[in-house]
């Protein structure tokens, strides 16, 4: 099982619906707001490298979010 922490920066005033979004994506454990570089913090699992890109991808498809990075603990 891979654990993963996405960090996510978002369009100005939609932080609070991407975090509501992300935390819907299926795989991710809890999400919360960062305040620094990055304006959401998402903690995921998967079990492979496979289905970690799927959830990377699934937040990047979300409206307002500008990029992300994902950070793999393997």
């Amino acid at each position: 099982m891979l654990n993963t922490c996405i960090l996510i920066k978002t369009t100005p005033l939609e932080v609070d619906e991407v975090l509501a979004k992300t935390r819907k994506v299926k795989g991710v454990r809890k999400a919360f707001l960062g305040y620094g570089r990055y304006d959401i913090i998402a903690f995921g699992e998967a079990p492979g490298y496979p289905e970690m890109r799927i959830i990377s991808e699934r937040i990047n498809e979300v409206d307002g979010v500008r990029s992300t990075e994902t950070l793999v603990e393997g």
